[in-house]
Order: C-alpha cells, then structure tokens, then sequence
C-alpha cells in the first residue's frame, strides 16, 4: 500500500466493523478495504454503496463475475482479474473455461446473451463515449430489460472506478486470491506484476 491506512488493530466504529465481517468471510482484511482508509469516512461509504449495487443486481453472481473479468483486462486491473477469475472456475466449470473467455469471449462458446452482455461490458470499460442507442437496442433484442441493461453499466463502470482507486493507493493482490498454476496467474496478470 502506497499511503498510511488503518491497521486492524488500530480500526474503531464502522471501519472496525467492516474490517471484522471481511475477516469473518475470508480470514482477513482485503487491501481492497483497507486502502479506502486514508480517508476513514470513505470505507462505510464505499461498503454501503458496493453492498447495495450487489445486492440490487437483477442478473446472477456469475454474470456480475463475467462482467468484471472482462471489465478488469480493459482497465487493466490485476488485482480485479486475479480475484474474480478464480471464482470463476466453479461458475464455467474449468480453468481453461476462464482462460477462454479472458482470451476472447466472443469464441469462448458463450451463449450469445452472454456474449451481447460481455460486449457491452468492454465498451463500456474500453470508452463509453463508444456507446450508442444501437448498442442498447442489441441488448434488448437479446433479452435484456432496460434494468439488466443498467445494471451491466453499473458493474462495469463501478469495477473500472474501484479497479483505478485500488492500483493508485497501491493496493496488492493478496496471496488467497493467485492462482498456483504459473500459467493461468501470468494469463490474469493483466496490468500490474504480482
């Protein structure tokens, strides 16, 4: 971490509190957290805000998965690469499943919805000044409703944001989340080295 933040055993109130259920989850605290931190009244606005975007999203936890992926070797995040590509494995059921459709989706063997989401999903991590009307209208032929549609948006731009803060404070990758196998980590390493 490049700037002071708060130690765990230095947290108090909500940042204590956030810091304790991110223990309770994963067995500890993620830079991801802490690095919001040097700014104190940020992490329970950060948390509230990320909590209620999940918790609100009208598509699966595997879309929200794909989207960040995708989102993630645009920006280009590492840290956000290597964390959700691992989830990813038990959703597409392989590694070479994920390898795939890092590589390229569109010939990952997606179902065509999923490959209209993922589409949108880049341009809008790649420049959504790209977008237009046309772009929104393929969704909707390809079943999305205008809620789906926002939400896409939402994950994609929200993981762009948080991804840029997270490599600009210096936030690292932590070891739970790299890969053991040398390929797929160096294939997830998508801006910052491990």
């Amino acid at each position: 971490m490049f700037l002071e933040t708060i130690e765990e055993d230095q947290a108090t109130g909500r940042v204590a509190e956030i810091y304790e259920r991110q223990r309770e989850q994963l067995g500890f605290v993620m830079d991801a957290a802490k690095c919001f931190t040097t700014r104190p009244d940020l992490l329970p606005v950060y948390t509230d805000f990320s909590d209620k975007i999940r918790a609100g999203f009208s598509l699966g936890l595997r879309e929200w998965r794909l989207i960040t992926l995708i989102a993630a070797k645009h920006i280009p995040s590492t840290y956000c690469s290597q964390v959700y590509s691992r989830q990813l494995i038990a959703d597409l059921g392989s590694k070479e499943a994920v390898l795939a459709v890092q590589e390229d989706f569109r010939s990952a063997g997606l179902p065509e919805k999923d490959v209209e989401m993922l589409s949108y999903a880049e341009k809008v991590a790649k420049d959504a000044s790209h977008i237009s009307e046309a772009d929104i209208e393929r969704l909707r032929a390809a079943g999305f409703s205008d809620q789906q549609i926002c939400d896409i948006a939402l994950c994609a731009a929200f993981r762009c944001f948080v991804s840029r803060f997270f490599d600009a404070t210096g936030a690292g990758t932590e070891a739970a989340f790299v890969d053991e196998d040398e390929e797929f980590r160096s294939k997830m390493t998508v801006g910052k080295a491990l």
